[in-house]
């Protein structure tokens, strides 16, 4: 123990120069348009458009009908980026790497005209290797050519360029290799848990090195845990993984409703030199699924509530700040959420790392098509002549080693509980056939289709490069056609079988294969969907479809993204987020939404058919007024007059006929006769002015913090103007800028970079991005006829 205090000592004085991670987003130039000796060092970029990553170029392009729907009616093409950068002095004798956490698509990767790679999957994070071609104290140049030239190669819009971050490390040739630290937790209970510690070191000199591995692990309140070691003699250009093991007493378990974290600071010495440092959150935590009674979290069963989520941000296409996402997560938890599904892709880093601190568990899938591209609907969904290009084209390259990298890149995450290798290969004729299949949409069978038992061949093949990184996890997938996937014995294969809108074939095949983990890894938002979840102890759980409206997907023009989320593009509750909510959540709540729908309509819950305002057209008589609530009663009061009050049905939902007068709705949730939450609705008057909500008081200078503006047309008296249109432009100046802004409408085919559209719901959000430069951010909003909205948010320390 003498020594591994002496190493870790030792390591304080120097741990800053062991290891340089350095975030590479600032100054790059770009070009749209392919370029002859793009990767030239010599090449002339002065003329390039200068800008910051992350960038999504076709966010900043018209909508068009002449693009294709699936892809949201924006463009592809080749784009061009480069950084020049000088190589430090501090540099020499080092290693030098760069990092991409995600290009779409088919990125090519230079260094002073010396090609490094290339990369056809856009979700995936990798790195190269920089140090053998730059040149000391003199520019450097990185040169990245992104080509998606077929624009239909998604069923959803993927965006175009760099859209996530980039980093450079330099550290010494022995050092933790990208993805080398692996801590798992095979046994954990309130009482201990043991904690095994693998760290992989690379030894890159020419000579042999005799490397101590020394780990200290730092408990959530900053206290020290352990101190642990390993050595061993490695040889020039050999790799080793060190490992130990740590009992921990009475540990801080790692869950939805306590996401304690743990840290494990890795320090790697040749003889006495700290040469290299990484820390790496530890969240202490077991799990299982159990066929009979579902999933289960530190011992303890856990319905899963999640929701499928698609990785672009609305407004600001795929190039999607930290703050935005976090945003949307914390929403999720909101209405009782405790699960999100990557969909279909891995997403970025900092998503997971959001998930680990906010307490949410992940199903962290790998791809939407394999070997052969499904259809890419290019005139709206199900219309006219389909596309089928994509990622199929590299897949029998690269699927194993996209496979294999997002195990490895994301296994230290505590929030992730399941590895997806696909979502609806088995989609029936989309692209495989099969004689014994579901029926879904009855798409024709296409000449030279493959026999879906061709599944079975592939399946293996993923799942062994996934279990070889990570065998902790179930690996599943999300199938949609689970007659077939039987009958060839793909589900079979799986630790855990996702099911697709099947919730009919859920007691047919727990009969059938007893044994078998099945949970909803797609589904419908309606109340029966979930009955099918909490009235069978033995289905883990469900992911509706889907958490956010969406870019892409999109039906005819000029609708351009799917409108199946929970929430609109801004965040915004849906009538169905406020059932779900009803639902999952255990804080006492009420929402009301009222409509001139049939009562048969209503009692069918066809919430979308409502709306939370209380402005209805003169002569209207009677008006239905539906609410959601977890609460055992739901009272009326109608301009302060109470109503009635009547008992919440088993699907948290209460519907009333009311003689409409214009004024204030109240609803109150009663429980055991107490009033324990309210909702009101008031009749707005004529829109008057406009008003701005900001989500923070400040920003810090760090050029990525980003804060949620409201953008709410009101009345004189401030009530909103829920059934309000008008057209809204929105202006930032001083140290920051105007992301973007959005009004939920994915019928408006105004660009995405607008900083003038129409409200929706008498709303809009407008997102705001800090500088680098303390100061004073304005945001001023004006609208023709109102009152103009001004607000300061300060900008720094």
């Amino acid at each position: 123990m003498l020594f591994v205090s002496c190493l870790l000592l030792a390591g304080l004085a120097s741990a800053a120069a062991a290891r340089g991670q350095i975030l590479f987003d600032v100054d790059w130039r770009f070009h749209l348009g392919d370029v002859a000796g793009g990767q030239t060092p010599e090449l002339d970029d002065s003329a390039w458009r200068a800008l910051d990553l992350p960038h999504d170029w076709s966010a900043e392009v018209e909508f068009s009908p002449t693009n294709a729907s699936c892809t949201a009616y924006l463009p592809g093409g080749i784009g061009w980026y480069r950084k020049t950068f000088t190589s430090e002095a501090a540099w020499r004798d080092r290693k030098v790497l760069v990092t991409f956490d995600g290009v779409y698509r088919n990125a090519d990767i230079w260094i002073n005209g010396h090609h490094l790679g290339q990369r056809p999957y856009g979700y995936i994070t990798f790195q190269h290797d920089l140090t053998a071609f730059l040149i000391p104290n003199r520019p450097n140049v990185l040169a990245v050519r992104v080509e998606r030239e077929n624009v239909a190669d998604s069923r959803w819009y993927p965006g175009s360029g760099i859209y996530r971050h980039v980093w450079l490390t330099v550290t010494h040739p022995v050092h933790v290799p990208l993805w080398g630290n692996y801590f798992t937790t095979p046994r954990a209970d309130a009482q201990s848990a043991d904690v095994v510690l693998r760290t992989e070191v690379a030894n890159e000199t020419s000579a042999a090195q005799l490397v101590h591995v020394a780990w200290l692990i730092v408990q959530p309140d900053g206290s020290k845990l352990g101190e642990l070691a390993d050595s061993e003699r490695l040889a020039p250009g050999a790799r080793h993984t060190f490992a130990q093991w740590q009992q921990v007493a009475a540990p801080r378990l790692w869950s939805p409703d306590s996401p304690a974290l743990y840290t494990v600071i890795s320090r790697v010495f040749v003889g006495d030199e700290l040469v290299d440092e990484t820390r790496t959150p530890l969240g202490i935590r077991s799990l299982y699924f159990d066929a009979n009674q579902g999933f289960f979290l530190n011992g303890k069963n856990l319905k899963l509530k999640g929701v499928c989520l698609h990785h672009d941000g609305g407004v600001v296409g795929a190039a999607v700040p930290e703050d935005v996402l976090a945003r949307r997560l914390k929403l999720v938890q909101e209405i009782g959420g405790n699960a999100i599904r990557c969909s279909h892709n891995p997403m970025a880093p900092e998503l997971y790392d959001l998930c680990d601190r906010l307490g949410l568990l992940v199903m962290d899938e790998a791809f939407d098509e394999w070997e052969i591209g499904k259809r890419k609907w290019v005139e709206g969904r199900n219309v006219g002549q389909a596309a089928r290009f994509g990622y199929s084209a590299a897949f029998a390259q690269w699927g194993e080693r996209d496979c294999a990298d997002m195990a490895r890149r994301d296994r230290n995450h505590p929030s992730i509980i399941l590895w997806s290798l696909g979502n609806e290969i088995d989609y029936p004729t989309d692209p495989y056939v099969l004689a014994e299949t579901r029926a879904v949409e009855g798409f024709a069978q296409e000449a030279h289709q493959p026999q879906q038992t061709r599944l079975t061949v592939v399946a293996p093949k993923l799942i062994a490069a996934v279990k070889r990184y990570d065998p902790t996890r179930p690996v599943t997938m999300a199938l949609a056609n689970m007659i077939a996937s039987d009958a060839i014995g793909l589900a079979q294969m799986l630790d855990a079988v996702g099911y697709n809108y099947q919730e009919d074939a859920y007691a047919r095949d727990h009969r059938e294969f007893p044994t078998r983990v099945m949970f909803g890894s797609e589904n419908g938002r309606g109340f029966e969907q979930w009955k099918a979840v909490s009235d069978n102890p033995f289905i883990a759980g469900q992911f509706l479809w889907v958490g956010f409206d969406f870019l892409g997907e999109a039906g005819e023009w000029p609708n351009h993204g799917s409108q199946a989320g929970l929430f609109d593009t801004r965040g915004f509750k849906k009538t169905v987020a406020w059932q779900r909510q009803a639902l999952w959540a255990d804080a006492p709540m009420v929402a009301i939404t009222a409509g001139l729908s049939r009562p048969a309509r209503e009692t069918r819950t066809r919430a979308g058919r409502f709306a939370p305002h209380w402005n209805w057209p003169a002569g209207t008589s009677r008006v239905r007024v539906v609410a959601f609530s977890n609460c055992e009663q739901v009272g009326l009061r109608l301009n302060g007059r109470a109503l009635e009050a009547k008992p919440v049905g088993e699907n948290r939902t209460v519907s009333f006929d009311v003689a409409y007068s214009p004024g204030e709705l109240m609803a109150v949730g009663l429980r055991s006769g107490q009033a324990v939450a309210t909702n009101t609705l008031v009749t707005a008057g004529k829109p008057a002015a406009l008003r701005v909500d900001l989500d923070r008081e400040s920003l810090p200078a760090d050029g990525r913090s980003v804060a949620h503006a409201i953008v709410s047309v009101v009345d004189a008296d401030g009530h909103l103007a829920y059934l309000a249109q008008d057209a809204v432009t929105v202006e930032a100046d001083g140290p920051g800028r105007l992301l973007g802004l959005d009004n939920g409408d994915l019928s408006d085919p105004t660009a995405l970079w607008s900083r003038t559209k129409k409200v929706h719901t008498g709303q809009a959000l407008a997102l705001l991005q800090a500088g680098r430069v303390p100061g004073k951010l304005r945001l001023r909003v004006t609208a023709p006829g109102l009152r103009l909205a001004e607000v300061l948010l300060p900008v720094g320390s």
